[in-house]
């Protein structure tokens, strides 16, 4: 109903008193700031002043719109700001997801950086395993996720999504310090068929098991867990050894633990994921650039 040019006049007419008032403080000549206010009651469908002698008085309706006229303009005031902030990566709110290891590792080096370069920029965590990391964004619960996929693995990635690559992370073999194999500097998977197995999430534990396959054994699996202290908690104690990502070797928490890498080498490919359409907010395009330099730093890994 109302356009703000002319919600502006009428305020600045009500503030001034009279018509010719309000023209000199705004810089109009009096015949356009009376089409403006006739403009604005055709709008509203009422007068909003009446002439009282040589004096503008408001009608009940002006009034009425008077009262709320500054608080709509202070609105529309805070909001513009805020546009304006949002569209120079002064602040914004971006959702990310993650997958445990990158959300130890990853994640944190990036908010770091852009706490210190966008620092009104607020960034809200989620956690959960591919695919239904894929499926939040797709669903709009979530507007980054950073997931994995495995080379020998069919993997199934919504149309709606685009793929940014960040890093080929190297799979490894976690086992107990002491163990024999902790003496090499990599280990092949087929020398450790006759190991209790400690294994990860459903995507991990699918690879995992193809790749043994492929070796021609099938591993004794003895402990299955997402969680990544428990399965170093697990190793530490001589329970199982566990196949796991080489970003998890940056925050071994256990002294009696030792991580290995594979050979021949085994790798993931880390991604962040997010629609198309999300790739033009600033925000996100700030997080995302970020993500993107600090795995960059950790290529190798």
């Amino acid at each position: 109903m109302f356009d703000s040019r002319l919600l502006r006049t009428f305020d600045e007419v009500v503030r001034a008193g009279s018509y010719s008032a309000a023209a000199r403080a705004l810089g109009y000549t009096q015949p356009a700031i009376t089409q403006q206010m006739k403009a604005l009651e055709r709008s509203v469908g009422t007068p909003l002043f009446v002439r009282v002698g040589r004096r503008m008085r408001l009608t009940e309706a002006g009034e009425a719109l008077a009262r709320h006229a500054g608080i709509i303009l202070e609105n529309l005031s805070v909001a513009q700001e805020q546009m304006t902030a949002l569209t120079r990566l002064h602040s914004g709110r971006v959702r990310v997801c993650s997958f445990p290891s990158a959300g130890a590792t990853l994640v944190p080096e990036a908010l770091a950086r852009l706490a210190t370069d966008s620092p009104g920029v607020r960034v809200e965590l989620q956690e959960s395993e591919p695919p239904e990391s894929l499926e939040r964004v797709v669903r709009g619960e979530a507007d980054i996720t950073l997931a994995f996929t495995y080379p020998g693995l069919r993997e199934q990635v919504p149309d709606e999504l685009v793929e940014i690559p960040l890093l080929e992370d190297q799979l490894t073999v976690v086992m107990p310090a002491g163990h024999a194999m902790a003496q090499r500097r990599a280990v092949k998977l087929e020398d450790l068929a006759e190991e209790r197995w400690i294994a990860g999430c459903l995507r991990c534990r699918t690879n995992f098991l193809h790749e043994c396959a492929e070796l021609g054994f099938a591993p004794d699996i003895v402990f299955t867990t997402d969680d990544i202290l428990v399965v170093q908690s697990l190793v530490a104690k001589g329970l199982g050894i566990a196949m796991m990502p080489g970003l998890v070797l940056s925050f071994l928490v256990h002294d009696r633990v030792a991580g290995r890498a594979l050979d021949p080498a085994s790798r993931r490919q880390v991604s962040a994921y997010v629609l198309r359409e999300h790739l033009s907010i600033p925000a996100t395009a700030m997080v995302l650039d970020e993500l993107k330099a600090v795995a960059a730093d950790r290529v190798g890994c």
